[in-house]
């Protein structure tokens, strides 16, 4: 942060009020001031500051002191007006308000994380993302690839500097905490990489946040993005990945978006069209009324090719069994396993009713 922006809003202040006045940093020396031969001088009564309670007003024997910035950001800066009156306070609480927002500014035109985070959320307009490019000097046409982690069961705020500290070179890679379970890298690629460098990527943040956190995590990653005004729909396809592989592909913690198959086209279809194509399919009996044993045979054998022998084999059953059984499943829906097309209809049809399944839970 350039303290020539705080002397800025104090040259501009200084008419309104004959208190001196300025900003100190949480070290107790002087940033900026009206009165300029304070600026470098040490404030004793600074460490009387505290910042569990950033919004309160702290008075000492000389002076009044207000911390600014976000709500729940710790004590960097606060602003300093001599004398403890209401008058003091006024005036401090005045130029605090001045000062967090000449800070957030600065922030937002200055600080190239704030620009990616506004890009992936949506908070800047794609005619917008080149001129803020230029101005941060920053590359806007280099692969880079959005990495989404959700922490499941518990969460940890150190979780983002340890994220940090995998990925140090903050003009390349960037780490943004999106929300109290999520935490988002922007990782820069080389033009020739490929999926397996991004799951050993994913890989190594899995095992780092189990190590040393105790943290289970699931990360959905999106496409290549080739330039940043991509970012947003490369973040909402690492969402997406991690939702749809919930659903389709739990047994996965790493899930890619350019691996979802066709999960990702039925999550996209209303359930109303789900519950349609399922009566449908199933005219005869409804798909509920295959036991388990006989969900997880038709299971095995989609997992085997459609081959008979090899299926029998991993179920430890006899050939003719297993025979019977698709028989029996043939007779129950009207489809048999054994024909390519009639075996794509059921496999669509077991996903579509997995689908349909968790939805039901979310309400």
């Amino acid at each position: 942060m350039s303290n020539r922006i705080f002397q800025s809003v104090i040259i501009q202040m200084k008419d309104a009020t004959d208190r001196t006045f300025g900003v100190v940093n949480n070290q107790g020396f002087v940033v900026a001031c009206n009165e300029l031969s304070l600026i470098g001088s040490f404030l004793e009564d600074v460490a009387s500051i505290s910042d569990d309670a950033p919004d309160q007003v702290y008075t000492t024997s000389a002076r009044t002191y207000k911390i600014f910035g976000s709500a729940d950001s710790q004590f960097d800066y606060a602003v300093f007006v001599d004398g403890h009156d209401a008058i003091a306070r006024c005036v401090c609480v005045l130029a605090s308000v001045a000062m967090a927002e000449a800070k957030t500014n600065y922030e937002e035109k200055h600080d190239k994380s704030t620009f990616i985070k506004n890009i992936i959320s949506d908070n800047i307009l794609p005619g917008d993302v080149y001129v803020r490019a230029k101005e941060l000097h920053f590359a806007a046409d280099i692969y880079r690839v959005v990495f989404l982690i959700r922490q499941v069961g518990k969460s940890d705020v150190s979780a983002i500097e340890l994220l940090q500290n995998l990925f140090p070179d903050r003009q390349r890679d960037f780490v943004l905490s999106i929300s109290e379970s999520d935490l988002v890298l922007i990782k820069e690629m080389a033009p020739s990489h490929d999926n397996t460098e991004l799951f050993a990527i994913a890989q190594g943040i899995e095992s780092a946040m189990v190590k040393e956190l105790g943290i289970k995590t699931v990360i959905g990653i999106g496409t290549t993005a080739r330039h940043l005004r991509e970012l947003a729909d490369r973040y909402k396809e690492a969402q997406v990945a991690i939702e749809v592989g919930k659903v389709f592909d739990d047994d996965n913690s790493i899930i890619h978006y350019e691996n979802l198959g066709l999960g990702r086209i039925i999550y996209q279809l209303p359930t109303t069209l789900c519950e349609m194509f399922l009566s449908e399919v199933f005219k005869k009996n409804p798909i509920e009324s295959l036991d388990q044993e006989t969900l997880f045979t038709i299971n095995k054998f989609f997992e085997n090719n459609l081959n008979v022998s090899e299926t029998s084999r991993k179920l430890f059953v006899h050939r003719n069994t297993l025979v019977y059984r698709l028989e029996k499943i043939k007779k129950l829906t009207g489809l048999d396993l054994r024909e390519f097309d009639h075996a794509i209809i059921f496999k669509v049809a077991l996903m579509v009713k997995k689908y349909l399944n968790s939805q039901n839970k979310q309400y």
